[in-house]
């Protein structure tokens, strides 16, 4: 058991009352623990718990992406109008089994706010994570999802996620790899309805041997929606391909790609960001750039008092800065620990 805690706090974990609305961990194929802390406004259980009490949730059911099969995952609801005070943590946890599949669905009802840390790792050295989430942000709502992963090298992991974005509401997904790993492919669709927004973030590590293909497409489709897309990812003997792609099909639409690419040591980095508009009355731009560590800024620093290695350390830090819109403190302070793990494997 300590070596499991271990494992899920370096996901941001906590598994308590502190600092969190509700704990959901899964274990292979096993739901493990299901802790609710606030009096009321959030509904959390299993997913196959769900579908037996509510019937109106087959609905919901493999909408957004493709069916793949019957296979457990927890169901999160922030109910009407309700403002959940702390984050709602998820983990899921590749223990014994080879194979680990999992369906999640989360529901924010209108007008709800819901903040959600879910940390994804396992004790096996290798073995394949299916993930596959399906997002309902109903009007005005707003959630912050921020995913954690941490796995061991040989652990190949395919997330699927899809998010129906509705009419005012906000939806924010924050990713961060911290270690390395064998193979990661995820390219997250995102529909955004009239007024809707979205931000995807992405914090990037790849080590050696690590293939890491990451990416998001958001399609504009409601009038005055908008969505921004930012990658920070570094390569230490890894390949990294990270994608973009905003379609605009409505007019007075806004949308901006952002993908900054630092190879230390070796490596690569494929940055593609693609644009696509629908309509003449559309916002869209693009910036990328890959490079390394400039030698200038390491004597610079180095003339401040620093040694080398504490040079190029707050370098790496400040490239790793994104700077996250809405998002409360506290996931904030999880991103940032989250870094500093990545920091120290770097140097």
């Amino acid at each position: 058991m300590p070596k499991d805690l271990v494992k899920l706090k370096s996901v941001g974990m906590e598994m308590s009352s502190k600092n969190r609305s509700a704990s959901f961990l899964m274990v292979d194929q096993s739901v493990r623990l299901i802790s609710r802390y606030i009096p009321s406004g959030l509904e959390i259980m299993n997913l196959k718990e769900a579908l037996k009490k509510y019937d109106w949730l087959d609905d919901y059911m493999w909408k957004i992406v493709e069916e793949e099969g019957d296979f457990d995952g927890y169901f999160i609801r922030a109910l009407k109008n309700s403002r959940i005070s702390f984050p709602v943590e998820a983990c899921l946890y590749l223990k014994r089994i080879k194979t680990q599949k999992v369906h999640n669905i989360i529901i924010a009802e209108e007008n709800s706010e819901i903040d959600i840390i879910t940390g994804c790792t396992s004790e096996r050295l290798s073995g394949l994570h299916l993930g596959i989430s399906e997002f309902f942000i109903k009007r005005g709502a707003r959630v912050s999802f921020t995913m954690i992963h941490n796995w061991e090298k040989d652990v190949e992991v395919f997330p699927k996620t899809g998010i129906i974005v509705e009419e005012g509401a906000t939806f924010i997904n924050n990713y961060v790899l911290l270690s390395p790993v064998k193979k990661v492919k995820a390219y997250p669709f995102a529909i955004l309805e009239k007024d809707a927004r979205a931000f995807f973030n992405s914090i990037v590590a790849a080590f050696e041997n690590s293939d890491i293909d990451i990416g998001n497409k958001v399609v504009l489709k409601g009038k005055g929606s908008c969505a921004e897309i930012v990658s920070r990812c570094i390569s230490k003997g890894g390949r990294v391909t990270t994608r973009g792609y905003i379609v605009a099909e409505s007019e007075g639409v806004r949308g901006h790609l952002e993908c900054r690419g630092m190879i230390i040591g070796g490596g690569t980095i494929h940055a593609i960001p693609e644009l696509e508009a629908r309509n003449p009355n559309v916002d869209l731009s693009h910036e990328a750039a890959i490079g390394k560590i400039a030698e200038d800024e390491i004597f610079y620093l180095m003339s401040r008092g620093l040694s080398r290695d504490e040079a190029v350390s707050l370098i790496i830090r400040g490239f790793m800065d994104v700077d996250i819109k809405d998002i409360p403190d506290i996931l904030k302070r999880e991103i940032e620990k989250a870094v500093k793990i990545v920091e120290k494997d770097l140097l």
